[in-house]
């Protein structure tokens, strides 16, 4: 698995990380042992980088990797994890006193002394610009609390905010082949100011992968299925902010653009390791084979010329409109 310095971190991660949401049962329900089996597929398969957040079944998703990290001392995995989103997101939430709770929280959840990578998780667009949020993180990275900061934004113009601190280690965002923009200020800022980036949603929410059709249904308790119009978060979170039909029938015209012996999940993610400035894309993964098939991506030769420059022409006359403007 190729290996690439998540920024200001210092520290070189897997360019396939694993992301987590999916094991604290917002995509269905995923049992214990099975969510550890995922972990441990990823891991022997090259994967060295897990995402998570405070929030991912309340809590479930770091616990359940603080225990596989428990009954696997010797790997040495670097975990992200998020906080910000256990009250309502208002700027004037953002501050040290909870920041603390959040992070002794998530500290016990994972049982670790201090964590790897704390992201604020999507916050209110002035966070980015406040710098008394920045010297709480600062004073957290100071007690021994967490090593790094980060952030996972919505929008390109957060992103930029953030990468003009200089503690901001890396940039999460969404980024794939539905959701160009941010190749054309984002990752070329990050790559200048030595900040990492972490590409989520590589799949679009699982469009990408080509397992959709229009007749597919998702369980109630699925965001694919109860935020669609974004009733519960940003609705750019859900297939990118792609309308579902739409998504469906593009991810067929990237299906047929693909070369023999690649699948489409695959090549989603071969296309995001290839563009200059990401770090790591962070697939989920339900299942153990889903979780090898994603790893699987870091070893596929790279996408042609005239395949990236088909991928480009689909996102421009069935995509763009969608979702350019809004993130």
């Amino acid at each position: 698995m190729e290996q690439r310095t998540l920024g200001r971190t210092g520290r070189d991660i897997s360019v396939i990380g694993l992301g987590t949401w999916q094991l604290g049962s917002d995509w269905g329900n995923v049992d214990e042992s099975e969510a550890l089996a995922v972990l441990d597929a990823a891991v022997e398969h090259g994967v060295d980088f897990f995402d998570t957040a405070d929030v991912y079944g309340d809590g479930r998703s770091e616990q359940v990797i603080g225990r596989y990290l428990r009954e696997h001392g010797g790997h040495q995995i670097f975990v992200a994890t998020k906080m910000g989103r256990r009250m309502e997101q208002l700027p004037e939430n953002y501050v040290l006193e909870n920041f603390r709770a959040w992070n002794d929280r998530s500290r016990k959840n994972l049982g670790v002394d201090r964590l790897d990578l704390v992201q604020l998780h999507c916050p209110p667009s002035s966070v980015f610009s406040s710098d008394e949020v920045y010297d709480a993180l600062d004073t957290l990275v100071a007690e021994d609390r967490i090593a790094h900061y980060g952030v996972s934004v919505e929008t390109c113009d957060e992103a930029l905010a953030a990468i003009a601190h200089p503690g901001t280690a890396s940039v999460q965002i969404i980024l794939n082949a539905f959701r160009l923009k941010p190749l054309e200020k984002v990752l070329p800022a990050a790559a200048a100011a030595g900040v990492g980036i972490i590409a989520r949603v590589p799949l679009a929410s699982g469009l990408l992968s080509g397992r959709y059709t229009s007749a597919s249904t998702f369980a109630p308790g699925d965001h694919r299925n109860y935020n669609r119009n974004g009733a519960a978060f940003d609705v750019g979170e859900t297939f990118s902010g792609v309308d579902y039909e739409t998504g469906v029938a593009a991810a067929q015209e990237f299906a047929a653009l693909l070369p023999e012996g690649v699948t489409p999940a695959q090549a989603a993610l071969r296309w995001i390791v290839q563009q200059p400035g990401v770090t790591t894309a962070i697939p989920g993964a339900r299942n153990t084979d889903q979780a090898i098939k994603n790893a699987s991506a870091a070893s596929v030769p790279a996408l042609s010329d005239e395949v990236l420059a088909g991928i480009s022409a689909l996102y421009e006359s069935k995509i763009k409109a969608q979702v350019h403007a809004r993130w």
